[in-house]
This record gives C-alpha cells, structure tokens and sequence, in this order.
C-alpha cells in the first residue's frame, strides 16, 4: 500500500532513530561532570584534613 506525504512526514516527526545515541551522549556528560566535581571536593583541604583526623583516630586505637 502506498502512503501518503502527509504520513511519510507524521512517521518522520515521531521517529525516534537516534535517540539512544544522543541520550548516552548526555548521560556520559553529565557523569563526567559529577566525577569532576566530587574529585574537587574531596582533593579539598577540608574533606582531606577530616579524612587524616579520622585515620589518625583508627590507628591511635589502644587495644
């Protein structure tokens, strides 16, 4: 059966081909980003010198 243009255009306007592709893009983005920001956070002198203060603390352990 032949179709018309007026479908032809509805199938292309609601084809999602290529949506994975762009959707993993983002993701992968916005996770790099969020690694970046947590290794600032953490490399930071107050998160390192409370992370030192805490195995400090472990190993002063009397048994």
């Amino acid at each position: 059966m032949f179709s018309t243009p007026r479908s032809r255009l509805v199938g292309l306007v609601d084809s999602d081909a290529g949506m994975a592709s762009s959707e993993y893009a983002i993701v992968t983005i916005a996770a790099a980003a969020l690694a970046g920001i947590l290794y600032a956070v953490v490399t930071g002198e107050p998160v390192t010198a409370a992370l030192e203060g805490l195995v400090r603390r472990a190993l002063d352990v009397a048994f």
